[in-house]
């Protein structure tokens, strides 16, 4: 099963909490209007400042706010943010990770065209189409028509 972890969904709450508070925003105070505990939401708020999607301010009406609007914020980057490289296995070329078998692999350097696949469709889902629960263009199937996998899984 293909699952992203439990950080990076914390971070897609804290963005959209970032983006309804429209202002500088204390971990404790996100924590608080989040659930989530204070010390993940300061370690995902330290991964998405340091990946250039939140800034921290410094001093008494310090925090952190966005960067970006939720609509210039693919799902990607957050991904890329908190998980480092979208890879589907360890053979995917730029993903830094080796496999003892890939010099006997059939499959070796073949699944590269799913991985782009799946980071394009990623890419192109913003935290505003999320929020919205509106989905981009190519991932939308008309009533009656057959719909794709990925916008099944999307959708479902």
């Amino acid at each position: 099963m293909l699952r992203l972890s439990r950080l990076t969904d914390y971070a897609v709450v804290v963005l959209v909490r970032l983006a309804q508070a429209d202002k500088v925003e204390t971990a404790p105070s996100i924590a608080a209007s989040t659930g989530i505990p204070e010390p993940t939401v300061a370690k995902v708020l330290k991964s998405l400042a340091q990946s250039g999607l939140v800034a921290s301010q410094r001093g008494a009406h310090g925090g952190y706010r966005l960067i970006r609007s939720l609509a210039a914020i693919p799902v990607a980057d957050v991904i890329v943010a908190i998980d480092g490289p979208i890879a589907m296995t360890a053979c995917v070329e730029g993903a830094g990770l080796s496999c003892e078998s890939q010099p006997l692999c059939p499959m070796a350097g073949r699944w590269g065209v799913v991985n782009d696949a799946i980071s394009e469709a990623l890419a192109s889902i913003t935290l505003a189409d999320m929020q919205s629960a509106s989905l981009p263009r190519a991932l939308r199937f008309e009533a009656g028509a057959e719909p794709t996998p990925l916008a099944t899984s999307i959708v479902e």
